[in-house]
């Protein structure tokens, strides 16, 4: 097989390629508000915005967090400061540092429950089942969706002080990984063991020689 006809071979590769991913690009368009969503999300960022745009770092300037969305209906979300000292006290329903007067403050949030995804106004509805701060129990709670893609998610919400806005920056988080070992990859591993043991020729080298024979 000559340059030209591998050229030629290649260029049409990397057409259908192209053409794939344009493909998955528009079936991700096509995907409803709810389908988008369903997945878990790390947080970014957290700020309450006052009327006159200045902001507070209600969770610190560096918060964690997480919020699952599942394709169920059921959500899940935390928030915690990264700010927070560690309590000296092991027993979590002491909130005091012994050296230190007064109790430790823990700015963090968590509830689950149910949620709904209204597609025209592009919010989710949220009804919580359970929450570390109990006014909360048994509420619903829009979330306004001011931006979503495959790996980022936007959205704003009301605070409990009036005139006050929350907004939230999210990432798609990555999958957990785990090293597997793979048919190709124990292959490529006993190859690489064979070569060793006898002394056969190197990628480098075989790539070398097969260039040389073009």
């Amino acid at each position: 097989m000559n340059r030209r006809a591998t050229l030629a071979m290649t260029t049409t590769a990397l057409l259908c390629l192209a053409v794939g991913v344009s493909a998955s690009d528009s079936l991700a368009q096509q995907k409803s508000l709810k389908e988008q969503l369903v997945g878990t999300w790390t947080l970014v960022s957290s700020n309450q915005v006052l009327s006159d745009g200045s902001k507070l770092k209600q969770f610190g300037s560096n918060p964690k967090g997480i919020n699952v969305f599942d394709a169920n209906g059921r959500f899940f979300l935390m928030i915690a400061s990264a700010d927070n000292s560690k309590i000296a006290s092991k027993d979590p329903s002491r909130k005091t540092n012994s050296g230190e007067d007064g109790e430790l403050i823990v700015e963090s949030i968590a509830y689950y429950g149910t949620y709904t995804v209204n597609e025209t106004e592009r919010a989710v509805i949220l009804h919580l089942d359970a929450s570390t701060f109990p006014n909360q129990i048994g509420t619903d709670q829009k979330r306004t969706i001011t931006s979503l893609t495959a790996d980022e998610l936007k959205y704003s919400h009301p605070a409990a002080m009036s005139g006050v806005q929350v907004h939230q920056a999210r990432k798609r988080a990555e999958k957990a990984s785990h090293r597997k070992h793979t048919p190709a990859n124990f292959l490529t591993k006993l190859l690489l063991v064979r070569g060793q043991l006898f002394n056969f020729p190197s990628v480098a080298t075989t790539s070398a020689a097969c260039r040389g024979r073009g």
